[in-house]
């Protein structure tokens, strides 16, 4: 490795750390479940990710924040996500409402297109929670977007699943997500498969919630790359 780009990616360490430190002291009052901490190899960037999910007596709300540096900050991506579901106690309660909100921005393409979501959730899980599974069809309204010939094409569609599984008697987790959409004339899709090993494990470690691990980025005509891509990326992950 050059020895520029590591002092780059040093330097890049040093910024996040610190601001996960600010983050940390806030996020257990606002119920966030992890911090990570990726290495994108490709991008010889830096991405910091903050997300929750608390689920209440009406549903569930889910968010997380990335931001990217380099070693500054240069970008910053959240989604908010509220599943409603009134009939918990009713043979239909593996059905919930879906709203959503998406939006963010970098120094090169300036704000990406706020999109507001609505739709039906699938929702299931084992009987001991050690796998989890979502499957959410949803109208996608992304203002001002345009087809190929400049008119207005503001009313899509996006098909999201979420997984997560634990194995190995913990000390394993296999999660992620894959959406698929429309913007435009262009079909995107876009999955972050993720594999962790849990450090709490170790005979010693069990108040130490660390995981180390990675994702792999697997990409179709996403953020104006065209055509298939794969972008592997390293990493560690605090759980609160």
């Amino acid at each position: 490795m050059k020895k520029q780009t590591l002092m780059k990616i040093t330097q890049t360490l040093t910024v996040v750390l610190t601001t996960l430190l600010l983050l940390v002291g806030t996020t257990q009052e606002s119920n966030a479940q992890n911090i990570q901490v990726l290495y994108d190899t490709e991008r010889d960037c830096v991405t910091s990710t903050v997300e929750m999910f608390r689920p209440d007596a009406f549903g569930s709300t889910f968010f997380f924040v990335d931001m990217d540096y380099t070693p500054k900050v240069t970008g910053a991506y959240w989604e908010i996500a509220r599943e409603l579901c009134f009939w918990k106690d009713s043979k239909f309660s593996w059905l919930s409402v879906h709203l959503e909100f998406d939006g963010g921005l970098n120094n090169v393409a300036g704000a990406f297109n706020n999109s507001w979501l609505a739709g039906l959730t699938y929702s299931g899980h084992s009987k001991d929670f050690s796998k989890t599974w979502s499957i959410s069809a949803m109208y996608k309204l992304i203002p001002d977007t345009k087809d190929a010939s400049g008119d207005a094409q503001e009313h899509n569609f996006q098909i999201t699943g979420v997984w997560g599984i634990n194995f190995a008697n913990g000390w394993c987790s296999f999660s992620g997500f894959a959406d698929f959409w429309l913007e435009g004339n262009t079909y995107i899709f876009i999955s972050e498969p993720q594999f962790w090993v849990n450090l709490n494990n170790i005979k010693g470690w069990d108040k130490v919630n660390l995981s180390v691990g990675g994702e792999l980025e697997l990409s179709n005509n996403f953020a104006g790359a065209d055509g298939f891509k794969a972008r592997p990326a390293l990493g560690a992950k605090w759980t609160f």
